[in-house]
């Protein structure tokens, strides 16, 4: 069991909310569209700081902790990808200008760590009291995996959002952006921009990946600081990796599958833990080791093969996937889209 120090709980929030608020500041105080020199840097930046705070932990914890940080990270990260996914598609959706994005991608990432630390929290309860529970986020993931696998061409469909469809219903909504403003005053009518909107939706999806990432890294590991901190830092290089990559998402065309074949297999891991604690010891566990080897392997062969796909059909284009069947959307005339994909 691992041992945390409040003042170590205390110091790990502290350094994320550090730097998180550059983030903030930067994009509340310089709106500008960030580029690829500017994007290298942070991203190189995050990576590093990721990297940094394992090695530092397997020296203090030791190398099995310090195996499933890392596990935990690269799950995360994997899984942070097709978050870009999302927001690209988001961004196109509701056409966010490029001074703009840096600011919802900040608040993106910011209400993703509040819904993960709320996950978290209730999935460590939940484990600590009901070891069955391994099995139902097993039974999640792996259900995650067959709806993601069966609808990896497409992507979500942003408008058919509940949130987003109430938001539009309710609230009156201005056809531009007006400054990066949340609400602003129209003909002497107080109005809520298309900002708004883009950040309602990317709140509603942060919640249903929370849903999926959170029993996807609990089972490489049991600790909750150790999920903490491995959400927590890939989402923090979340932003940057955004402008960096998001030029060559569409390159990535086998990544939902990618994706569903870990989630696929962590639910196994989950299930297999859960009867060998349950059920009968004999029961064969798979290590966070040979979880963690699967997890890169199937990721490199995913952007090898990514790659040569393309490459020789170049009319390839990579989808978000969607955890759901929906139809094509014609329209493009509603409120709050100041243009269309």
């Amino acid at each position: 069991m691992l041992d945390i120090s409040p003042l170590t709980w205390g110091l790990t929030i502290g350094v994320i909310i550090a730097l998180l608020a550059v983030d903030l500041i930067s994009a509340a105080v310089r709106p500008h569209r960030v580029g690829l020199r500017e994007a290298t840097i942070w991203s190189v930046f995050y990576i590093l700081v990721a990297v940094a705070f394992g090695v530092w932990f397997t020296i203090q914890h030791g190398g099995t902790f310090g195996t499933e940080y890392f596990a935990g990270y690269i799950v995360e990260k994997s899984l942070s990808v097709d978050n870009l996914f999302v927001f690209v598609i988001i961004m196109t959706t509701f056409a966010v200008p490029d001074r703009h994005q840096h600011k919802v991608l900040t608040f993106g990432i910011v209400l993703a760590l509040v819904m993960r630390a709320f996950f978290i929290a209730v999935g460590a309860t939940l484990l600590s009291l009901l070891s069955f529970v391994f099995l139902l986020f097993g039974l999640l993931l792996i259900y995650t995996a067959v709806q993601l696998f069966r609808h990896r061409d497409e992507d979500p469909d942003v408008d058919d959002n509940v949130l987003v469809k109430a938001a539009r219903r309710v609230l009156p909504v201005t056809d531009e952006y007006i400054g990066g403003k949340l609400v602003a005053r129209v003909d002497g009518r107080r109005m809520v921009t298309p900002l708004l909107i883009v950040l309602i939706a990317i709140g509603s999806i942060d919640v249903l990946f929370a849903v999926d990432s959170i029993p996807a890294v609990f089972g490489v590991t049991e600790e909750p600081y150790i999920v903490f901190v491995a959400n927590a830092f890939a989402l923090l290089g979340l932003r940057a990796l955004y402008f960096l990559v998001k030029g060559l998402l569409d390159r990535l065309v086998y990544l939902s599958t990618g994706l569903a074949l870990i989630l696929g297999f962590i639910g196994v891991k989950l299930i297999l833990h859960w009867a060998h604690v349950d059920i009968d010891g004999r029961v064969p566990e798979i290590s966070t080791p040979v979880s963690l080897v699967v997890i890169v392997v199937v990721l490199l062969v995913v952007v090898v093969a990514s790659l040569i796909k393309t490459r020789r059909d170049p009319t390839a284009k990579a989808h978000a996937g969607s955890l759901r069947a929906h139809a094509a959307q014609t329209d493009t005339s509603r409120p709050g889209r100041s243009g269309g994909r």
